[in-house]
């Protein structure tokens, strides 16, 4: 896997916040409404809104709009990338062993 390091950035800023955590667990089971995830957040809807879009960057989470509410679910695709990230930047390279510099 070919990691670009901007992208994989941004997938980790996503996973970086307590909220967003909070997020992710509420929408394990399925689609919310943005009404319901500002009742269980307990924030304010401009918060919100700033937590959804670096998630929705991240490509974690998808969004789509109903009437004057987003609704919001984990994107399968968006998850197994991020997981694919992860594999990769902690795969032991043993081929890749760098020799100390400070051999004697």
């Amino acid at each position: 896997m070919d990691l670009e390091e901007k992208k994989t950035a941004v997938i980790f800023k996503a996973l970086c916040d307590e909220n967003r955590i909070r997020i992710l667990k509420l929408l394990r089971t399925g689609e919310k409404c943005g009404c319901r995830l500002l009742e269980e957040l307990n924030v304010t809807q401009p918060t919100l809104s700033h937590h959804m879009k670096i998630l929705c960057d991240s490509g974690i989470v998808v969004g789509r709009k109903e009437g004057k509410w987003m609704h919001y679910s984990i994107s399968a695709q968006g998850a197994e990338y991020a997981i694919a990230c992860l594999k990769a930047l902690t795969a032991i390279d043993v081929k890749g062993e760098d020799q100390s510099c400070c051999e004697e």
